[in-house]
């Protein structure tokens, strides 16, 4: 059981809308010409990950992993000491004193079992929260840069269904820094202030 416990960096679950920078026409507007449509492309993990409050609210949810990950190896530290105990005394035991082991090791064999799927789950709700805080609060940053370079629309890059993407029409660095500037303040904190020395 090498397994750890692991941050997903994918945003299969994320709970966003598709963005279109298009808009609906009005009910009683003449049929407008299309003309050609102007799009940019975005790789939302990228902006989510990449500005500083991302940064902050993932650093905090690997912190928390990190805390259980160390938990988990002290729980598979108890259970490898039990099962070398089995293994070294298990013919020199008494019938009574070995069924006690193997009960102690299947015991503790459920709950690492346990303990990993339900971290995990509470590690994949921690991240889909975490890229929820943030990724809503950048649609409107995703809407303004859209109307500021009057694009028809913002597409999200998928690597599996795009095969070639001009990078000039790739907006994530863009997204990030406009993101960062319209929500100062939202990345890592500073290290606290060394107390001054006295003369």
């Amino acid at each position: 059981m090498n397994q750890r416990l692991v941050v997903s960096t994918l945003l299969g679950m994320l709970c966003l809308p598709l963005f279109s920078a298009a808009q609906a026409p009005a009910a009683a507007a003449a049929p407008a010409v299309i003309g050609p449509a102007k799009i940019a492309w975005l790789n939302l993990e990228q902006a989510i990950f990449g500005c500083d409050e991302g940064k902050r609210e993932f650093s905090e949810v690997q912190k928390w992993v990190d805390g259980k990950n160390g938990q988990l190896d002290a729980m598979k530290k108890e259970l490898d000491t039990l099962r070398n105990q089995l293994n070294i005394q298990g013919a020199k035991l008494t019938e009574e004193a070995l069924a006690d082991l193997q009960e102690q090791i299947d015991t503790k064999d459920t709950n690492l079992q346990r303990f990993q799927q339900d971290t995990q789950k509470e590690i994949e709700s921690r991240r889909v929260k975490a890229t929820n805080i943030v990724g809503r609060k950048m649609l409107p940053v995703i809407e303004k840069i859209a109307k500021e370079k009057n694009l028809s629309a913002v597409v999200y890059i998928n690597p599996q269904r795009d095969a070639y993407i001009d990078p000039a029409l790739i907006i994530s660095e863009e997204v990030i820094k406009a993101y960062n500037q319209a929500n100062p303040g939202t990345g890592a904190r500073a290290p606290a202030a060394a107390p001054a020395k006295k003369p």
